[in-house]
């Protein structure tokens, strides 16, 4: 939390360390130095100042079912990220978006929304589900869209996102609304609602 990194994006660059020798993750640099005893050694640096040294066993960078958003959830983290963003509770922008956050409220205009699918989740239910790519001036990042949240926004449209969460899905981050979290359109996109008045003026028209 001191360097702004959290738990998700150090792993993954742990890993991807352990593959190519070294990483970056944000303004840290991260060193193989080797195994011992079935551990790996990896080396933090920032800039040319040693951060600290540490081994990691082989077999948890393997692992795939890692989940570190509950790693964030402690008085101690809570705290340094108030003194590191003393304004979250009000609008975030999305280069400051780490997995791990919670009740994030930020506005953004949806880039993409891709053609929703029938899912199986984990709670043996059907749902559909819609991957979309939002941003603002900082960035991009996708934002997962369920079941009546598919149809509620179009591509364009600037929207109001409230309480939501980001964690990370193949080593992407993206934002989740859950069960708490809104989304509200703000602005729709004029020239998609212009374009479909005159769409329907030439059918009536052609009528």
């Amino acid at each position: 939390m001191q360097y702004g990194v959290y738990p998700a994006e150090l792993f993954q660059a742990l890993v991807k360390a352990r593959e190519n020798k070294k990483a970056n993750c944000q303004n840290l640099n991260v060193e193989y130095r080797g195994s011992v005893d079935g551990e790996a050694i990896f080396l933090i640096k920032q800039e040319d100042n040693v951060v600290v040294q540490f081994r990691v066993a082989e077999e948890t960078l393997l692992r795939k079912d890692i989940v570190f958003e509950n790693w964030m959830d402690t008085d101690k983290v809570r705290k340094q990220i108030a003194r590191m963003y003393p304004a979250e509770s009000s609008l975030m922008s999305v280069e400051h978006l780490r997995s791990g956050m919670k009740k994030i409220n930020l506005t953004v205009k949806v880039l993409q929304i891709e053609e929703p699918r029938m899912v199986h989740t984990q709670f043996g239910s059907n749902a559909l589900l819609a991957n979309a790519i939002v941003e603002d001036t900082t960035g991009k990042i996708r934002l997962c869209l369920w079941d009546q949240q598919v149809h509620s926004v179009a591509v364009g449209d600037i929207v109001q996102i409230t309480n939501a969460s980001v964690s990370t899905f193949k080593g992407e981050k993206q934002l989740r609304l859950g069960k708490t979290g809104t989304l509200v359109v703000k602005q729709r996109d004029d020239s998609k609602t212009e374009s479909s008045s005159e769409e329907k003026t030439k059918k009536a028209v052609c009528a």
